[in-house]
């Protein structure tokens, strides 16, 4: 009798149950209104079907309403009390958290740890260990989680002596102190505690493991992975990325292919690998070989792609990981959007925006600052603008990136006015903020401004001047024809100048045929840049224009000794959602050449009736013979406004990028192609953008 009794006293227990995991599981599933359906419809509610109705509600961060069921509870017992604690914890709520614990009609060690742990979460230490102290009784949970907080807040020595002080020490409370000693560099301590433990679990070797891996100890901790009994994915991922970290790749790789399992995580571990010691193509191996790739895989394989220059291929995957129907997330969109800033991509950045509106995540300020930089970097400024006037309380990235943004599109005004509403909103400008204020001077011709500007740096600005400042006052006064202030201001600097303020000396020297300062400011460039063309053409054209041929020659002699090439030009354009590159003199590359070619004719014709240039070419004054009879009418951005004008349509905007500074005899020229074909031609070159149209470039051809 009394085991049947004992069966249906388990039947019992067990349908009691069955409404509760219901309840949990359809939360799980994130089907709130089939649990409410299910707990409603309870004839018998118990404590147990309130409390997880009550803990669902909290975990969808619904605290409001399972505060109301809390109140509407007809009985309710610790666990009632202590879940109500727990779920306004992990919704940030320590405060409401501490209202319950202080009225609760009785509290066990669960109460008092659950609050203790609530307000390590939060930071607020003091007010944790008060609370910890006065704990009636403490288990190793608790001594565990106090350990954990002061480990976490970087106070070891204060952790060590808790730990000395615990009654009993779990393999828990044993690697956290492990841990803590490991980010602070102190293994030999660590490996002491790790020594002593009468028993370790696969946690507790990782650790170890990735404390000496952390500390560049990569042999000790080979040797200890090697002995370690249990290996699971994580310490294969903990050893293997401590080879990538110190450049060993090929003892990465051996270890890869030793793996019984290569999981998804280690397979990614190993992509970042790779990519961070430059090697791309064994990254892109890696990721092709995997049967299986998750979110992270993507993103890495994209991130690797954009940091390491490879731009096109980082859109060729984008546009992949869609065709495969695997939705981007927030790492792979930033990064897209980055590498359509630096291709000037403008469709693919509007489709990254697009996806950013429907994943309601555009609104961040950190997002807002990609998307402006974005639409900058590809010409469009009115929508960048829009981005920025959306937000009331920009940071000073955005107004930044405004700026500078305004800066290179030569717009001078426009970047004064918004520097002044800057500094009235209250928002103190940054060395950047005053760096994009005095280029858009000096690429607008507003010396006064500049002057005035810079000389109030430190007085109402409150930011010193460092060499990028000075970098854009000699470059300034450069272009202003004030050679010889410009050199002035060099001599007067508080620090050496740097490449980028005799760079800008050199150029203002070219201009204006200062040949004594252009060879002092070219002297110091080739001692600073051995290896960098820029100074020696810039110096050679100097030379040339003053027919100083003899003086030509020996500089490309002594070019040529150290190896020094001059950088080849490259252009590209976006049609259709693909970029399309251009190097200088290689038209035959494009698989469209001869549409290309017909355009460039065409374009001849209409120039030769404008009256410029009898045969229709683009005259190269400055390069040497040789150069000009290669590339006489095929400049890189030639070929890409040929061909962005038989592709783009007439009412859209010709879109190109140059990787070098666009020379004098193409710049009349997409002057003239803009008037006589009627469109509107955006370049951007290595310095600024320049917006021709009806025969006008912004830069008021002053670049």
């Amino acid at each position: 009798m009394r085991f049947l009794l004992n069966i249906c006293r388990s039947c019992s227990t067990s349908l009691s149950a069955v409404p509760r995991y219901r309840i949990a599981q359809y939360f799980r599933e994130g089907q709130i209104e089939n649990a409410r359906k299910v707990f409603d419809e309870l004839p018998n509610k118990t404590v147990d079907s309130w409390n997880s109705i009550i803990a669902g509600y909290f975990q969808k961060n619904q605290p409001n309403e399972a505060l109301l069921l809390f109140n509407k509870m007809p009985e309710k017992n610790i666990v009632s009390w202590n879940g109500l604690i727990s779920g306004y914890i992990k919704n940030g709520m320590v405060t409401e958290a501490r209202k319950v614990f202080d009225e609760m009609p009785e509290r066990n060690v669960v109460s008092w740890t659950a609050m203790v742990r609530g307000y390590i979460q939060e930071g607020m230490m003091t007010e944790a260990e008060s609370l910890f102290w006065l704990m009636p009784e403490k288990n190793v949970v608790s001594w565990t989680v106090m350990l954990g907080g002061l480990i976490e807040k970087g106070r070891t020595d204060h952790a060590r002596r808790l730990y000395d002080m615990m009654p009993e020490k779990d393999v828990v409370a044993r690697t956290n102190m492990i841990a803590g000693y490991c980010k602070e560099g102190r293994l030999s301590e660590a490996r002491e505690i790790f020594d002593q433990m009468p028993m370790r679990n696969v946690i507790s070797w990782t650790t170890i493991i990735t404390g000496y891996v952390q500390n560049n100890r990569v042999d000790v901790a080979r040797k200890l992975f090697e002995v370690m009994p249990g290996k699971n994915e994580v310490s294969w991922t903990a050893m293997l990325m401590g080879y990538t970290q110190c450049g060993r790749i090929e003892a990465a790789l051996e270890l890869f292919e030793a793996m019984p399992v290569k999981s998804v995580v280690t397979c990614n571990a190993l992509i970042l690998g790779f990519a961070q010691n430059g090697e791309v193509a064994k990254a892109r191996r890696v990721f092709d070989e995997m049967k299986v790739k998750d979110d992270a895989t993507w993103n890495a394989m994209i991130k690797v792609y954009e940091r390491k220059g490879f731009e096109l291929k980082a859109l060729d995957l984008f546009v992949l990981m869609q065709k495969e129907g695997i939705r981007p997330k927030f790492p792979s969109l930033i990064s897209v959007l980055s590498v359509c800033a630096s291709l000037a991509s403008l469709d693919h950045g509007r489709q990254v925006h697009a996806q950013l509106l429907r994943s309601q995540i555009d609104e961040a300020v950190y997002v807002s600052s990609v998307l402006m930089t974005m639409y900058v970097k590809c010409g469009d400024l009115v929508k960048a603008k829009l981005v920025f006037d959306r937000f009331s309380s920009k940071d000073v990235v955005m107004w930044n990136s405004m700026i500078c943004g305004y800066a290179q599109h030569g717009l001078g005004e426009e970047a004064l006015q918004i520097f002044q509403s800057m500094f009235s909103s209250g928002i103190v400008p940054d060395d950047i903020t005053l760096v994009g204020v005095l280029t858009a001077c000096s690429y607008t011709g507003k010396v006064k401004e500049g002057l005035d500007i810079f000389e109030s740096m430190e007085s109402k600005y409150m930011v010193q001047p460092k060499t990028e400042h000075y970098a854009c006052m000699v470059d300034l006064l450069g272009r202003a024809g004030k050679v010889n202030e410009a050199m002035d201001l060099i001599v007067k600097m508080p620090m050496e100048a740097d490449a980028a303020v005799w760079g800008a000396l050199l150029g203002a020297c070219r201009t204006h045929g200062k040949l004594d300062l252009a060879e002092v400011a070219a002297r110091k460039l080739l001692k600073l840049e051995p290896e960098n063309a820029g100074p020696y053409i810039l110096l050679s054209h100097i030379y040339a224009s003053q027919g100083k041929w003899n003086d030509v020659v020996e500089l490309r002699k002594n070019m040529r000794a150290r190896c020094v090439k001059k950088s080849p030009g490259s252009s590209w354009i976006e049609v259709e959602k693909r970029v399309h590159m251009f190097t200088t003199g290689d038209v035959r590359a494009h698989p469209e050449h001869a549409m290309i070619m017909r355009m460039l004719e065409k374009l001849g014709v209409l120039l030769r009736e404008a009256g410029y240039n009898p045969d229709g070419s683009f005259v190269l004054h400055d390069v040497d013979e040789e150069e000009k009879e290669h590339s006489l009418r095929y400049h890189s951005e030639k070929l890409a406004v040929a061909y962005g004008l038989s592709k783009v349509p007439k009412d859209i905007p010709v879109r190109v990028m140059k990787n070098l500074r666009v020379c004098g005899d193409c710049h009349t020229a997409i002057k003239l192609i803009a008037k006589v074909t009627q469109r509107e031609i955006i370049l951007r070159d290595a310095n600024r953008f320049h917006h021709f149209k009806d025969g006008k470039c912004s830069c008021r051809d002053f670049w």
